[in-house]
């Protein structure tokens, strides 16, 4: 995967943020805290995590968003950091899987049709409204259609190899307008976990905006 300070100052927070398949900092370039530095994580064609990147911060506090809930699964189940908040959004720890995740046919068609119209339409599925979408289209990732197709094929092909670890969340985020995880698995994979709804699509500028600049509510603790 990929790892990119957005924000590197020798603070002693460090915001650490998951975020979805196809994305880059072009779409998560958002400010963070005073205080606080950025590491975002993306372009998941591999599981390599330079943990070196995480010495020194006196709290992490992470943030996940779709396929990167199950990505800092997997990277940071066994880890010991000082963690602060760890939020999961539109996503859980079963990417694919028909009831507590993305149902495989539906993952599997993406990959096998992948195509430009496949890419608009998936990109028009997660904003939900023609205003989120121009919204999404003025900062989406410059990233190529056989990158992003390369990245969902490595995506199956991990997923389906290794076991799901469910790692210890302080709360998750559904989205009730959410097309890509059903509201419905999602809330069957984070039982046990404070769940927290709100009406949003997959994708919402505002509540992406709100939790990277830490004045969203959400942040707190249940």
């Amino acid at each position: 995967m990929k790892q990119l300070f957005i924000k590197k100052e020798g603070n002693p927070v460090l915001l650490l943020f998951f975020a979805g398949w196809g994305s880059d900092e072009n779409l998560f370039g958002s400010p963070v805290p005073e205080g606080c530095d950025y590491l975002l994580c993306f372009d998941y064609k591999n599981m390599d995590f330079d943990y070196s990147l995480l010495d020194g911060y006196q709290e992490i506090r992470v943030l996940a968003w779709s396929m990167g809930v199950w990505v800092a699964c997997q990277t940071l189940t066994g880890k010991d950091y000082p963690y602060g908040m760890r939020l999961a959004v539109n996503g859980t720890p079963y990417p694919i899987h028909d009831t507590k995740g993305i149902p495989e046919a539906i993952f599997r068609g993406t990959l096998e049709n992948f195509s430009e119209p496949v890419l608009v339409r998936f990109r028009r599925r997660i904003c939900g409204s023609a205003a989120q979408v121009k919204a999404f289209l003025a900062h989406h990732p410059y990233r190529t259609l056989d990158d992003l197709h390369q990245e969902l094929a490595d995506e199956w092909i991990m997923v389906k190899a290794r076991p799901a670890w469910k790692w210890d969340w302080d709360k998750a985020i559904v989205g009730t307008s959410d097309k890509i995880f059903p509201p419905q698995n999602q809330r069957e994979a984070w039982q046990g976990v404070p769940v927290e709804e709100k009406d949003v699509e997959h994708y919402d500028e505002e509540l992406f905006r709100q939790l990277l600049s830490g004045e969203s509510s959400l942040w707190t603790r249940p």
